[in-house]
């Protein structure tokens, strides 16, 4: 085994939501804390580890929604923190994961946010087994949300198995926009883009590439995930020039509010 783990990340995420609001999230920080890396250096990512896990600390999905866990987790609940969570849940675990530099991690249960912590048993809590366990059921609970979180994990894993992504090391950044919280890199023929903004979204926003034709392979605010189905996964998008006479291109996109994107680049069918 010749990886190093990249254990800057869980620290790098548990601060920012800890001592920044969502308005003041840095998208060129994000992405510059998750790829500090040498290019040769092969690295295992992940959001969260015990360090996180363990009693006297929280989980991402803990720190997000808080004790609205225990109240707000049905699927027929309408509450703005839990909406809130599952958003920037869904968006940490797929950045950490598609610019991972060659292997991801999921640790105990947060690939559904497991809404507690763990504790094994000693003096200190009187032997008790009570947190000594994970809660895998709710994950298939189809009345629950953690089944929303569970179904993106396991789509978001098959992406990049299928693609084989991790196997392309160079990630690039194509753009970013602090004010606006808009960042979007590429990963051989896939483009990432990421809108952590908490109240706008864009209509028609513009991110510069070379000409092409993107289909979307995966999206946060799919309903299947919890989202509110606000994107078109079936459209096709086709890159265009900025001017008559200007050889800059743009891809033209729908971005709401706390929502990830994921586009593959297809080839152009000939016309004879």
């Amino acid at each position: 085994f010749d990886y190093r783990m990249a254990m800057g990340i869980p620290d790098y995420w548990i601060k920012l939501i800890k001592e920044k609001k969502d308005e003041e999230w840095d998208v060129g920080e994000i992405f510059y804390s998750l790829t500090s890396k040498r290019s040769d250096e092969k690295t295992v990512s992940y959001a969260e580890s015990h360090d996180q896990a363990l009693v006297g600390d929280k989980t991402i999905i803990f720190r997000l929604i808080d004790k609205e866990m225990y109240y707000s987790m049905r699927k027929d609940q309408s509450n703005l923190i839990v909406d809130r969570g599952i958003a920037l849940h869904k968006m940490i675990r797929l950045i950490t994961a598609t610019t991972a530099g060659g292997a991801y991690l999921n640790f105990m249960g947060n690939e559904f946010g497991h809404p507690e912590w763990i504790d094994f048993p000693r003096e200190g809590n009187n032997w008790s087994f009570k947190h000594c366990r994970r809660i895998w059921s709710i994950a298939d609970d189809p009345e629950l949300r953690y089944h929303w979180l569970y179904d993106f994990d396991r789509e978001m894993i098959r992406f990049t198995g299928n693609s084989r992504l991790l196997d392309f090391p160079t990630v690039t950044l194509i753009f970013e926009n602090k004010a606006d919280k808009v960042v979007a890199y590429n990963r051989d023929i896939f483009l990432f883009v990421f809108n952590f903004n908490p109240v706008e979204s864009f209509t028609d926003y513009g991110i510069p590439l070379n000409p092409g034709k993107y289909k979307i392979v995966l999206n946060t605010d799919s309903g299947r995930f919890g989202g509110y189905d606000r994107i078109d996964e079936e459209l096709s998008y086709y890159t265009l020039p900025a001017g008559k006479i200007s050889s800059q291109h743009f891809l033209r996109l729908y971005l709401p509010a706390r929502t990830a994107i994921i586009l593959k680049k297809i080839k152009f069918q000939k016309v004879i």
